[in-house]
C-alpha cells in the first residue's frame, strides 16, 4: 500500500538553518562587543588622561606657590665712585659799579660784552650841583685864609705893643686864640674842598680790573642817584678768565671730598665736552634746611667759552675702600627689624642678613657691614618673604634658570569630551 502523500508521516523533516545566517548573527554580536570594549577603552583613556593633567596642574600650582626670585651678585671691585651735583658758575671776581655822585649820565664808553682794562673809562656823569659845591668850597677856603692872615697880623701887632703897655695881657691872649681859630677854619675849609674834589673824580666811572662788561643798566641823559639805594648798578664788570663753581654737597659725602679734589664740569651748551675744576674751599658747615655743605671750585676759563651765571653739572670723584661691597638699592628691606638684605643659600632657602649702609650712590648702595662678596643677593625681594622660605631662582633669558622657569609653565588642559 502506497503511503499517503498528505499524511504527517509522509512530510519530510525540516532542513537545518543556513550557515550564512548563523555567521551573520555571530558577527553582529562580536561587533557589538568590540564597540563596547572600544568605548570602554576611550572612556578609560579619557579619565586617565584627565587625571594625569589634573595631577600635573596640581603639581604646577604647588610649584607656583614657591616664589621666584632673581639674584644679583655683590660688586666688590675696588674702584672710584663719582657723584653728580648741580652747580652754578660765577665770575671769580665781579664788581657792581654804582655812582658816588648825583647828576645825569653824560656818555658811556663800553657796552655789554666789551672787554675792558683796569682804569678804562666806562661812563662819565655830569654833576652841576657838585661843581657849584666845589666853587663854594674854594671861595670858603680863600675867605678862611684871609681871616687867618688878618688874625695872625693882629696877634703880631699886639705882641709888639704888649711891652709898652698899650695892649693888655688879656687882649693879647684873645688875639692869639682868634688866630688859632682862624687857622683851624682854614684847615676845615680845605678838607671840605679836598672831599669834594675826590667826589669829582667819581664823575668818571672806570673799570676796577681787567674783565668783561656783563651788564649795563644806564643810558645817556638818565638821572643818576648816588649810592646803591638809587637803583641797580650802572655797570657790572666780571673777571671771566677764571670762574667759581658753587655746589651743595650732601653731608655724608663731605669727609670724602678733600681740598684739591678734581671734578669734571659739563654745561648744556657743550654736549660731550667737560672742563676741569678743583675744589678750593668748603664752608665747613651744614645748612640745616638742605643738609648740605657749600663748596667752591675754581674753573679755568682762559678760552672764554664758559659763561657766568650758567648752570653746570659737577661730577666729583669719591675714593672707595678696596673691600667695599655694592648692591642694587632695590635689594634693601626695611621693616621693624631694621635694614636687611635677602640672600639665597645653597639649598635655595632665604637668609635675611642685617646690614649697614656706608654710602648711598643712587641706584647702588655701598654696604658697610653684614655682607660678604660671595653672597647671593635677591635683587627685588617679594613682600612677606622670611628666613627659611624656599624660593625658585630665575635668571635672564637664555640662562639655565630661565629654561627651568619656562618648563614650569602651566600644562594645557585637555578639552572635555
Amino acid at each position: 500500500m502506497s503511503p499517503d502523500p498528505h499524511s504527517p508521516e509522509s512530510v519530510p523533516p525540516a532542513a537545518p538553518a543556513e550557515p550564512a545566517a548563523v555567521l551573520s548573527r555571530r558577527k553582529l554580536r562580536l561587533t557589538g562587543v568590540a564597540a563596547v570594549a572600544l568605548a570602554a577603552v576611550v572612556v578609560i583613556m579619557g579619565v586617565t588622561t584627565r587625571r594625569m593633567a589634573d595631577a600635573r596642574l596640581s603639581e604646577w600650582t604647588e610649584q607656583q606657590a614657591v616664589p621666584s626670585v632673581s639674584l644679583a651678585s655683590p660688586d666688590a671691585r675696588g674702584r672710584r665712585i663719582s657723584i653728580d651735583l648741580p652747580g652754578r658758575l660765577e665770575a671769580y671776581s665781579q664788581a657792581q659799579l654804582f655812582a658816588r655822585v648825583s647828576g645825569y649820565l653824560k656818555e658811556w664808553k663800553a657796552d655789554i660784552g666789551t672787554p675792558v682794562k683796569a682804569g678804562q673809562l666806562l661812563a662819565e656823569i655830569e654833576a652841576p650841583d657838585l661843581d657849584q659845591q666845589i666853587m663854594q668850597a674854594e671861595a670858603g677856603v680863600t675867605s678862611a685864609r684871609a681871616n687867618a692872615l688878618l688874625a695872625r697880623q693882629t696877634l703880631e701887632r699886639g705882641q709888639s705893643l704888649v711891652k709898652s703897655g698899650a695892649v693888655s695881657k688879656q687882649d693879647l691872649d684873645k688875639r692869639a686864640a682868634d688866630s688859632a681859630n682862624q687857622d683851624g677854619l682854614v684847615k676845615s675849609a680845605q678838607a671840605n674842598l679836598d672831599r669834594l674834589r675826590v667826589l669829582e673824580k667819581y664823575k668818571r666811572i672806570v673799570a676796577p680790573f681787567d674783565g668783561l662788561v656783563t651788564a649795563r643798566t644806564t643810558d645817556v641823559g638818565q638821572l643818576i642817584n648816588a649810592g646803591s639805594s638809587g637803583g641797580p648798578a650802572l655797570f657790572v664788570v666780571s673777571d671771566t678768565a677764571k670762574l667759581r663753581a658753587y655746589v651743595n654737597v650732601p653731608q655724608n659725602y663731605v669727609p670724602s671730598i678733600k681740598l684739591g679734589t678734581k671734578a669734571q664740569i659739563t654745561v648744556p651748551e657743550y654736549p660731550g665736552r667737560s672742563f676741569t675744576g678743583i675744589v678750593e674751599a668748603s664752608a665747613q658747615s651744614v645748612e640745616a634746611a638742605s643738609g648740605t655743605t657749600r663748596m667752591l671750585l675754581s674753573v679755568d676759563n682762559s678760552s672764554g667759552e664758559l659763561m657766568t651765571g650758567a648752570f653746570a653739572n659737577v661730577r666729583l670723584e669719591l675714593p672707595t675702600p678696596e673691600a667695599a661691597i655694592h648692591v642694587p638699592a632695590s635689594a634693601l628691606m626695611f621693616d621693624q627689624n631694621g635694614l636687611r638684605v635677602a640672600t639665597v643659600s645653597a639649598d635655595n632657602r632665604i637668609v635675611l642678613k642685617q646690614v649697614t649702609i656706608a654710602r648711598d650712590l643712587g641706584k647702588e648702595v655701598e654696604i658697610g657691614t653684614g655682607l660678604s662678596p660671595d653672597d647671593r643677593i635677591v635683587e627685588s625681594p617679594p613682600d612677606g618673604i622670611a628666613s627659611g622660605d624656599l624660593v625658585r631662582v630665575v635668571g635672564p633669558a637664555g640662562s639655565p634658570e630661565a629654561d627651568t622657569a619656562k618648563q614650569l609653565q602651566p600644562p594645557a588642559k585637555p578639552p572635555r569630551g
